[in-house]
C-alpha cells in the first residue's frame, strides 16, 4: 500500500468516510479538504440503477448550471463559410471546417467541445476513431449538432455541459471549482441532479439514484446521502 500524504491524512480527519452528508454539508467539506496550490475542480459522481448496455436505460443529456464550471471552455465550431462570423460572434475559439478536419485527423484535439452543423456531419463523421473516445464528437442529443452555432456556442461558454452514464452506470461530471462558495457549488450539484432525477428511464427498475459521491482534484472523496437528495 502506497504512504498517505500529510496533506490526504489532514483532509481524511475533518470528516467520517464511512457518514453520508447532506449535500448542503458536502458543498463545504470539499472546500475544506482541498489543499491544492491551483484552483481545483469539484466533481460529481452519481450510481445509477441502471443498465447501459440496453438502449432504453441509456441516461445521456445535457444541463445548464446556474454558475458555470468556471473553467474557461475551448470550442471548436466545424461549420460552412457562411457561418463562421456567426460563429466567431458568439465567442468560438476556433472556428473552420476541412482545416481543423485535417488538424483533428493528424491527432489535434486541444478543445474542450466542438459544435457543428447537420449538413457536415457527413465529414464530421469521419472523426469518430478519434473524437469519440475522448467524448468530443458531436451529436444532435447533446445540442452539438445544430444550425443555430452560435446560440450553441453561447449556452457551452455559459456552462452547459453534457454527462452520459459510463459502462458501469455511473454518471461522472465536473460541475465547479472549489474557488466558488458552497452555495453555489450546491446549487450546480442540485440542478444536475435534478436533471438525472428527471431523465430516469422508464425501463429502470429498482433504486435509481444508487449513491452520490462529491471530489475535488486530488480530494478524497464524500458520501453524500442520496435519499436526502431524491426527496
Amino acid at each position: 500500500m502506497g504512504r498517505i500524504s500529510k496533506k490526504r491524512k489532514e483532509a481524511l480527519s475533518k470528516y467520517d468516510l464511512e457518514k453520508a452528508y447532506s449535500l448542503t454539508e458536502a458543498c463545504d467539506l470539499v472546500k475544506e479538504i482541498t489543499k491544492t496550490k491551483f484552483d481545483a475542480s469539484v466533481d460529481v459522481s452519481v450510481r445509477l440503477g441502471v443498465d447501459p448496455r440496453k438502449a432504453n436505460q441509456m441516461v445521456r443529456g445535457t444541463v445548464a448550471l446556474p454558475h458555470g464550471t468556471g473553467k474557461d471552455v475551448k470550442v471548436l465550431v466545424l461549420c460552412t463559410p457562411d457561418k463562421e462570423s456567426e460563429a466567431k460572434e458568439a465567442g468560438a475559439d476556433f472556428v473552420g471546417l476541412d482545416e481543423y478536419i485535417e488538424k483533428i485527423k493528424g491527432g489535434w484535439t486541444d478543445v474542450d467541445v466542438i459544435i457543428t452543423m447537420p449538413s457536415v456531419m457527413g465529414k464530421v463523421g469521419a472523426l469518430g476513431r478519434v473524437l469519440g473516445p475522448r467524448g468530443l464528437m458531436p451529436n444532435p442529443k447533446t445540442g452539438t449538432v445544430t444550425m443555430d452555432v452560435g446560440k450553441a456556442v453561447q449556452e457551452v461558454k455559459a456552462g452547459k455541459i453534457d454527462f452520459r452514464v459510463d459502462k458501469f452506470g455511473i454518471v461522472h461530471s465536473n460541475i465547479a471549482k472549489a474557488s466558488f462558495d458552497g452555495a453555489k457549488i450546491k446549487d450546480n450539484a442540485l440542478e444536475l441532479l435534478t436533471t438525472l432525477i428527471k431523465m430516469k428511464p422508464a425501463a429502470a427498475k429498482g433504486t435509481y439514484i444508487r449513491s452520490i459521491y462529491m471530489s475535488s482534484t486530488m480530494s478524497p472523496s464524500i458520501q453524500i446521502d442520496a435519499k436526502s437528495v431524491v426527496a
